[in-house]
């Protein structure tokens, strides 16, 4: 069976770094580091998100600001409190939470955000340094991912990755940053021929298309490290559960380790989140390390 890579305990690891980090930028700087997070609308999974992510920034020490908005508010109305949020020396870190209303442009609300305190990694300042120079702010997700595989292997020189989804939130970003850690990298995508053999010579399988086990354990090669980014609400058996992209339980009796849905990238997008916005607070003050 495979190690089962336990993304709530990485992320709790990596939060207990930025609390101690906050507390010394309290300390030596009087710096607390300010996430602002807007949510626009009821969507029920977005609010169970937001009051996460509210409740870890202030565990590990940091300011949470929270805009809720009704589904109506204009975009006019949305921009202005962004651009409220950007000139505000106490939030260091903006995040406008997705899904927007239909009638809301969402480029153009992300694009809107400072790209200093774009921690989602979304403004396409960010998304160009990250595929140039390697520098700006990498989306939490990918970020998440990248950390427990070089917590799992170590170097990754070398190593075949095979990302299955091509989305701008984690398909391309993801392989930006696996190209970075030297890998070979090939991104996979519904046009794809013959997926079933692409992701057998993967050495590192990441699926992040949103569909149900989609990726069974034939697919796997024996002993690859699989990252599974997919959350998918399914009703089995007259019970409601999340099940991953990646068929669980085929996949892990073949792969060396796996991540397992839920408890896998899940936790670690939130860290990541408050991890860019502690780095953010620290460059916008001109503080190193």
């Amino acid at each position: 069976m495979a190690t089962v890579i336990d993304g709530k305990a990485y992320a709790q690891k990596l939060r207990n770094s930025l609390a101690e980090t906050v507390a010394t930028l309290k300390k030596d700087h009087d710096l607390v580091p300010g996430l602002a997070v807007v949510l626009v609308g009821e969507d029920p999974a977005s609010q169970v998100y937001v009051r996460n992510k509210a409740k870890q920034t202030i565990e590990v020490g940091m300011q949470s600001f929270e805009h809720k908005l009704p589904a109506e508010t204009a975009q006019d109305t949305l921009l202005a409190l962004i651009e409220k949020l950007n000139g505000d020396d106490s939030v260091h870190g903006i995040l406008v939470q997705l899904p927007l209303p239909s009638h809301i442009h969402e480029s153009t609300v992300i694009n809107s955000v400072s790209h200093d305190k774009d921690v989602d990694g979304f403004h396409l300042i960010n998304v160009g340094r990250l595929n140039t120079d390697g520098g700006g702010v990498v989306p939490c997700t990918p970020l998440g991912c990248l950390m427990m595989l070089k917590a799992q292997l170590g170097d990754l020189t070398g190593l075949n990755a095979v990302i299955v989804g091509r989305s701008n939130i984690v398909g391309k970003p993801m392989a930006a940053l696996l190209l970075q850690a030297n890998c070979t990298v090939t991104i996979a995508h519904s046009r794809t021929q013959d997926l079933e053999g692409l992701c057998r010579s993967a050495d590192i399988l990441v699926a992040a298309v949103g569909r149900a086990r989609m990726v069974p354990g034939s697919w796997v090669k024996p002993g690859a490290t699989v990252i599974d980014v997919g959350i998918n609400r399914i009703e089995e058996q007259g019970k409601r559960r999340l099940v991953g992209d990646v068929d669980y339980d085929s996949a892990s009796a073949v792969a060396g380790a796996i991540t397992p849905v839920p408890g896998g990238v899940g936790p670690m997008t939130i860290a990541c989140l408050l991890h860019n916005t502690v780095q953010q607070a620290k460059r916008l003050r001109g503080i190193q390390g």
